[in-house]
């Protein structure tokens, strides 16, 4: 048994093992939270080649390298849709109109018995209502993955490097027709050992866990970074009550210290290879469309939620035209403002407190110690700061000998 090629740190998307014509690679959880390739039987493997020829991780160019063609921001014309997305509803418009044109739709939803998110096929609306929202945590792609059939045709939502792979692999095997591929502005991918401990704590207050929202607008969609989870010993009906614990409700906002948002805001809980391998960031995607919330000055003001849409295809164009969404065109900078340019860095304090993570204790001691690492870190910052008091004392002193 060892991993594909030693790649410890790959992006986990599983579609090395979709193409594996042999069925030799599994996609486990690896010592570190992420989803990784494994090959259990290496001596069957015949070297083809075709796993590293699909894999975004082995390659450093994207699949696909256009220019985005259309800008936008926009929001469903449906209100409920809007209401229960994290941003303006979109995806599930796009998602509803390939529907009516025969594709089924691949998309993502948490299960709470395996506790993970996992891609899933959709092919009728009440089942994409499963998919509303977004889920910051790494998805489980193999078991849909592996149920694609030739002759039909699939939309799939996914993160920029699952897509990236995922384009390579409709590329290799004349395949493009087949797929419409939509991904997002994506942070990064955090380990499943920071939810695993958050689920923890919050099954201790509620009981199992029976429904996850990671983002919703009950305060509005700017501050939207929310919790929301409904526990087995909950007996009322969800309410709009934003008191933390009431019957197995959970709700939990970032911006009163909740702790998952708090880890992955903090940028040091992400896959290796968001540090070091990333090239999906601004406007490099291998998608036909891509997604995210339309931040920055422009809707400031609006609270129910504004997606930030952007086409690299002929194919994405028409999703954007042609979907029941509001829209309005704007500048590729306008529609990405607020949205990461450059890939993460990972520096010293960031593998401290991963360390910490990896370690048998609560998320509440993790939180502690990177608290403390911060407090440190900007300590130095200030005493080193060129008009800091002692480092004009040192200079002076420097000076004078």
């Amino acid at each position: 048994m060892g991993n594909v090629s030693g790649m410890e740190y790959c992006y986990g998307c599983g579609v090395c093992a979709m193409s594996c014509g042999k069925r030799l690679i599994s996609i486990r959880e690896n010592q570190d939270g992420f989803y990784t390739p494994y090959i259990d039987n290496i001596e069957a493997c015949s070297n083809c080649g075709l796993c590293s020829s699909v894999c975004s991780y082995t390659h450093d160019e994207l699949a696909l390298n256009n220019k985005p063609i259309v800008s936008v921001g926009a929001w469903s014309k449906d209100a409920n849709v809007r209401r229960h997305s994290s941003s303006g509803g979109v995806c599930y418009e796009f998602e509803k109109y390939l529907l009516a044109k025969g594709y089924k739709i691949c998309l993502v939803r948490y299960n709470v018995e395996t506790q993970r998110a996992e891609h899933y096929i959709a092919d009728n609306l009440d089942d994409l209502v499963q998919g509303l929202g977004s889920k910051y945590i790494q998805s489980y792609t193999l078991d849909a993955l592996m149920s694609f059939k030739r002759g039909e045709k699939y939309l799939v939502v996914g993160s920029p490097c699952q897509i990236d792979s995922l384009r390579r692999y409709a590329m290799k095997f004349h395949r493009e027709e087949d797929f419409a591929l939509v991904d997002f502005f994506c942070h990064g991918v955090p380990s499943a050992l920071l939810w695993k401990k958050y689920i923890s704590d919050v099954e201790s207050r509620v009981g199992k866990i029976s429904y996850v929202s990671w983002r919703n607008k009950f305060t509005g969609w700017h501050d939207s970074w929310a919790m929301s989870i409904d526990g087995e010993m909950s007996s009322t009906k969800r309410t709009n009550d934003l008191l933390n614990h009431i019957k197995g409700e959970y709700y939990s906002l970032y911006t009163q210290g909740d702790p998952f948002f708090e880890m992955f805001l903090c940028d040091s809980c992400f896959n290796k290879a968001c540090y070091s391998k990333c090239k999906f960031k601004y406007h490099n995607s291998s998608a036909d469309v891509r997604v995210g919330d339309f931040w920055g000055n422009t809707y400031k003001d609006e609270e129910a939620g504004v997606s930030s849409v952007v086409a690299f295809t002929e194919k994405g164009k028409d999703m954007i035209l042609n979907s029941s969404i509001e829209r309005v065109e704007y500048p590729f900078e306008v529609v990405a403002e607020g949205q990461m340019k450059r890939s993460l860095t990972y520096s010293k304090k960031d593998q401290k407190i991963f360390g910490k993570l990896k370690e048998n204790v609560p998320l509440s001691e993790v939180v502690a110690y990177k608290r403390k690492l911060n407090k440190i870190e900007n300590w130095k910052n200030r005493v080193m700061h060129p008009k800091a008091t002692i480092v004009k004392i040192l200079n002076k002193f420097c000076n004078k000998r």
